[in-house]
């Protein structure tokens, strides 16, 4: 049975979002990264809320070749890469193919990032209180990729902040994050999606423009 819809879209759910993070509001420590794409629109609301900067993470699930809503794991900015190793063994998939997935992820990865940021330069994070926001959590892979990449920039402190997760996400990513901001969390959850009216696709110019306008 599909849960009933919560979110009207991806703005709606970052505005209650923003709700939840009182403590972070109006502080110039804090800067607000959104998960490429769906993130963004969720993102950029709570960056208005809180009166934070907002800038992008770039993340590329590694999907099983034919089987791309199966994701073996995911890369993100700064060479960050995450292998479920559960997913590795149960896919079939050989060293060298998953070589040759992150070889292709890696350079839509450097793509995406031209494409969106142009001239700008990205957000400092060193010794500032990050907000990773994205649309949902489901495997918890892309999210896990994200925060290995934020560690590397020595960050103070780490929030992974999003409207919808399945029950135990928060133990899945673990320690990566220092603090785990959920909406909801349904115990019948079936998919990210099913918890969204509007859950079309973020395009690359919506990216942009909404980066620009932040």
């Amino acid at each position: 049975m599909v849960m009933t819809t919560q979110f009207e879209d991806r703005a709606a759910a970052g505005r209650v979002l923003s709700n939840h993070l009182p403590a972070y509001a109006g502080r110039d420590d804090v800067v607000v990264l959104a998960m490429t794409r769906g993130g963004v629109p969720v993102a950029w609301e709570v960056a208005r809320a809180l009166v934070t900067e907002l800038d992008l993470l770039v993340v590329r699930k590694l999907g099983v070749p034919g089987r791309p809503d199966l994701a073996l794991g995911a890369i993100a900015s700064g060479g960050a890469r995450y292998i479920d190793p559960k997913a590795l063994a149960a896919s079939g998939v050989s060293p060298q193919q998953l070589e040759e997935i992150i070889a292709t992820e890696s350079r839509e990865l450097a793509r995406s990032e031209t494409l969106y940021r142009g001239s700008r330069e990205a957000a400092r994070i060193e010794g500032r209180t990050v907000i990773v926001v994205d649309d949902g959590v489901a495997t918890g892979a892309s999210m896990c990729a994200a925060l290995m990449a934020l560690r590397g920039a020595k960050p103070a402190w780490v929030v992974v902040a999003v409207p919808v997760a399945p029950p135990g996400a928060q133990e899945r990513i673990g320690t990566a994050a220092d603090e785990f901001v959920c909406v909801l969390s349904p115990p019948d959850f079936c998919g990210v999606e099913h918890c969204y009216r509007d859950f079309g696709s973020v395009g690359d110019e919506q990216v942009r423009r909404l980066l620009a306008a932040s």
